[in-house]
């Protein structure tokens, strides 16, 4: 090697350390930032600017934090309008639904950061080919504690951590004030009737959240933990007796027909439990336990919130 050569090689090198002293790295090292999620870890523009979401309970976040997005999915087969609190999302693009994303539409409209999560979780590593993608499913061990986590996450990326931090404490104080009047309320069950069927959901499970964090205590200790719950019939609840019957409505959830949960509940055997005859039948927002999934800062808030009030009136 030269004289020469040595030269160019030290102000070569020193030319790189002024670069990264100085923060003249290269565009794309610059504006990313790694998000760590369900899927792996992604490098994802700072700030991104056209964001399609493809999971319900993540544009409950976004909503929350006032973010708007270039696109969301439908919400079912028969292109229902989004939930409630979700409105300001109804007139954005379609790209599919939670199900099966429509990749041509994603892909025209060239986004600097796909979402899914959840039902759509399945089609991370498609997603992923034409954006950067994250997975926001939430841990269901531990609920509440990955909500939290992926609000700070949408936060962190969008600048609204302020905002992030007053959602966060307020949930955490209302949990706190529902576990203290769950301790004298009694047993409760949760039911979950769909198609002139029922199933009931116990600790662990999709709805477990009402005991292994609302401090519900539960009426039956043991039930099958899959998705679907443990199938149940009316002499069920009547040999359960539990204090409190916690009901979601699935058909009216998913806008389909059906026989409404409440009447399908007035039956004989139903009607001789505890929770029946002290009218603790608490029928639970559809929207926000199944649709949301509870895993949305606002669809939580309103669920501990509606909770408390049930727990508040009992048996007036």
């Amino acid at each position: 090697m030269t004289i020469k050569n040595i030269f160019q090689g030290r102000r070569a090198v020193l030319a790189v350390g002024a670069a990264l002293a100085f923060g003249a790295l290269p565009a794309q090292a610059q504006n990313t930032v790694q998000i760590k999620h369900a899927s792996g870890t992604t490098a994802v523009p700072a700030n991104p600017k056209k964001v399609i979401v493809l999971d319900a309970t993540t544009l409950d976040n976004l909503s929350a934090l006032d973010v708007n997005v270039a696109g969301v999915p439908t919400m079912s087969t028969t292109a229902r309008p989004l939930p409630r609190h979700l409105a300001r999302y109804n007139s954005a693009p379609k790209m599919g639904t939670l199900f099966e994303p429509d990749y041509e539409k994603i892909h025209g409209a060239k986004p600097d950061l796909i979402i899914v999560g959840g039902r759509s979780q399945a089609k991370y590593a498609q997603l992923a080919k034409i954006a950067p993608t994250i997975d926001l499913t939430p841990d269901r061990t531990n609920l509440v504690a990955s909500a939290k986590n992926n609000v700070n996450t949408l936060a962190g990326l969008f600048g609204k951590q302020a905002r992030a931090k007053e959602l966060t404490t307020k949930l955490d104080s209302s949990i706190a004030a529902l576990k203290k009047q769950a301790e004298t309320a009694g047993a409760g069950l949760i039911v979950l009737t769909t198609g002139g069927k029922m199933s009931a959901y116990g600790p662990g499970s999709r709805f477990g959240v009402l005991h292994d964090t609302f401090g519900i205590k539960p009426a039956v200790a043991k039930l099958d933990t899959s998705n679907h719950g443990q199938a149940i019939s009316f002499e069920f609840i009547q040999k359960t007796n539990p204090d409190w019957l916690f009901v979601i409505d699935r058909d009216a959830a998913i806008g389909r027909e059906g026989t409404a949960a409440a009447k399908f509940l007035d039956n004989e055997l139903v009607r001789q439990s505890n929770a029946w005859k002290n009218k603790r039948v608490v029928y639970l927002d559809g929207l926000n336990w199944y649709t949301l999934g509870g895993a949305g800062i606002t669809a939580l808030q309103e669920n501990v919130d509606q909770l408390s009030r049930a727990l508040n009136t009992a048996g007036r």
